[in-house]
């Protein structure tokens, strides 16, 4: 049954956690949505909280590095609903702080493969089905030459160089590309950047979710 006239359809890759999934609370208010990402347990917990609020989602769990899985998923999604309207990218790998001089190539790589690579195949597998009025979203924190850094901030600034550079190639045909600025967050992935960090004057990712949203 195709239902894509009962609601929008949001892409969430990265959903499980964090931002990912604070976007996924918000945006199943009005979507459908399709949530990806490598920890079941964080999708179930996530679906839990979705339908509590009255929403509907899909759970996908998948490596978004490996290749069959996505065009698989997305030419599911192409097959139940012919499009989405707006895909949120999240997902990232934060690699363990280090001197540049001591980075550990099995870091380097796994950060090489879901930053940039990945992400690069999932632009081409998801632009048709955002078609020209889709929308795409993707958030700057990159630490570029920042010390100890080297890893994630290196392949972080790749990624939005990637993703600039979509940008600028849609900004008349679509589908419309946004780069939104997070504020320090109380996740994850920055409690183990920063541990010894009061954690009191974080802002909550779902919250920083909604004033995201509401800004596009």
């Amino acid at each position: 049954m195709n239902d894509a006239k009962v609601r929008k359809i949001a892409l969430i890759t990265g959903a499980s956690r964090g931002l990912g999934a604070g976007c996924a609370l918000e945006l199943a208010k009005t979507h459908h949505v399709v949530a990806v990402a490598r920890t079941t347990g964080g999708l179930e917990e996530l679906d839990d909280q979705i339908k509590a609020g009255g929403g509907e989602a899909t759970l996908a769990p998948m490596d978004i590095t490996v290749e069959g899985a996505m065009a698989q998923l997305c030419r599911s999604i192409y097959d139940r609903w012919g499009k989405i309207d707006i895909w949120v990218h999240t997902a990232i790998h934060a690699a363990p702080l280090s001197p540049t001089a001591h980075i550990e190539m099995k870091d380097w790589k796994k950060s090489v493969d879901i930053n940039i690579t990945a992400l690069t195949r999932l632009i081409g597998f998801v632009a048709p089905l955002l078609g020209d009025t889709g929308r795409a979203l993707f958030f700057e924190d990159a630490r570029a030459g920042e010390k100890f850094f080297g890893s994630y901030g290196a392949t972080k600034a790749a990624q939005m160089a990637l993703v600039r550079s979509w940008q600028a190639e849609t900004i008349k045909i679509g589908p419309k590309v946004n780069i939104l600025t997070p504020a320090p967050m109380n996740t994850a992935t920055r409690a183990r950047f920063f541990p010894g960090e009061d954690r009191s004057a974080l802002s909550q990712a779902n919250e920083e979710a909604a004033r995201l949203l509401a800004g596009i």
